[in-house]
């Protein structure tokens, strides 16, 4: 049952493959690769599973006296499935997929899969959306027991552990957010490492950990509301009772990010006359920096302007957080192909949300 107390945070940590063997490292990778090929297979496969199932009640539809429930028949009488809806999906994927992958992975991709369908099933059948299709890209689920052996590297500045028999170590960084501090109060009992998921991407390896927390305590009053526009002037325009602020600037924000994509046009136009040789991949190398620059500004910028938002909120004691008429500007963001790219609207939105849940303060969408 969800705690309305507490919240999980989800982050990306790089990591290696903790030996000094290349070709023990080479097997590890080639193992991973095979366990994200399978869940990528399971996933679409479990997906249209889950679909029909739905289905079948219409299949039906000819015969007036047949009653259909996704249910098991021996706990339903108008049941048509031999085990519980959760089992039928796993029995699917134990019986095509294993042997190829630790059931455990298959459990959790199990549970995470019918979490999904379920969270989006009436919009499946009202016609609304397209039932998902996952990528070779998918990450490999997890159980937190899963991992064995957590140990600070002698250095103090990163961690080790082991995986189905993989030892891997972190690379923080700099770290200059709260994954280190995640990580430490997790070792010391303070915060709870709960179903996770491995992800390779561009040959390189991804703990998405999720840490379940209690959320912030913070003296908020029921009666106090704050407003929100998201501009193009400015980011964010708040105002709580008759104070109004302004969270950032077109001049800091879009012209920036313009300055970036001009720049990366530039030297797009002079990559035509590199001299032959190296493979495309290099000739490309710095245009790819670009995009990278681009794609961590607009990160950076939108956690900026949601974190100040929130701490405004927070200083005036605000317990609900309006974001007004953000429908009506998306849409006309659609209609406008620079806006859309450009803006961000969406990811400002959600970071804006995921920080006001964890201070305890309720969000409205306008």
């Amino acid at each position: 049952m969800e705690n309305k107390d507490t919240i999980v945070l989800t982050r990306r940590i790089q990591l290696f493959i903790n030996l000094d063997d290349k070709e023990l490292i080479g097997n590890a990778y080639k193992t991973l690769y095979q366990w994200q090929y399978v869940c990528f297979r399971a996933a679409n496969y479990i997906f249209t599973h889950l679909y029909l199932q739905e289905q079948i009640k219409d299949l039906f539809y000819l015969n007036d006296e047949t009653r259909v429930k996704l249910a098991d028949i021996k706990k339903d009488a108008d049941g048509i499935l031999t085990t519980s809806k959760m089992n039928t999906t796993y029995q699917v994927l134990a019986k095509n997929f294993k042997g190829e992958i630790p059931m455990h992975i298959l459990g959790s991709l199990n549970m995470t899969l019918n979490t999904n369908f379920n969270n989006e099933r009436v919009a499946y059948l009202k016609g609304e959306r397209s039932i998902r299709n996952y990528k070779r890209d998918i990450p490999v689920p997890f159980g937190s027991d899963n991992i064995k052996k957590w140990q600070l590297t002698e250095d103090e500045r990163n961690f080790t552990f082991n995986l189905f028999g993989i030892p891997f170590r972190t690379y923080l960084g700099k770290d200059f957010n709260d994954k280190k501090l995640l990580l430490d109060k997790m070792l010391a009992g303070m915060v709870k490492l709960c179903t996770s998921s491995i992800q390779l991407k561009e040959n390189k390896i991804y703990l998405l950990a999720a840490f379940r927390q209690e959320k912030e305590k913070h003296d908020l009053d029921e009666k106090i509301i704050a407003e929100a526009a998201l501009s193009i002037d400015y980011p964010v325009i708040v105002t709580v009772g008759k104070t109004r602020y302004n969270i950032g600037s077109k001049e800091e924000f879009l012209y920036r990010r313009l300055a970036i994509q001009s720049a990366r046009r530039r030297l797009q136009k002079a990559v035509a006359y590199n001299s032959g040789g190296r493979g495309r991949g290099k000739k490309l190398q710095a245009l790819n920096r670009f995009a990278e620059t681009e794609k961590n500004y607009v990160n950076s910028r939108m956690h900026l302007y949601s974190r100040k938002l929130i701490d405004i909120c927070v200083k005036h004691g605000a317990a609900t957080l309006i974001l007004t008429d953000q429908q009506g500007k998306e849409e006309a963001a659609k209609e406008d192909d620079f806006l859309l790219r450009n803006w961000s609207y969406h990811a400002l939105k959600e970071k804006i949300s995921y920080k006001a849940e964890k201070a305890g303060i309720s969000i409205i969408v306008e």
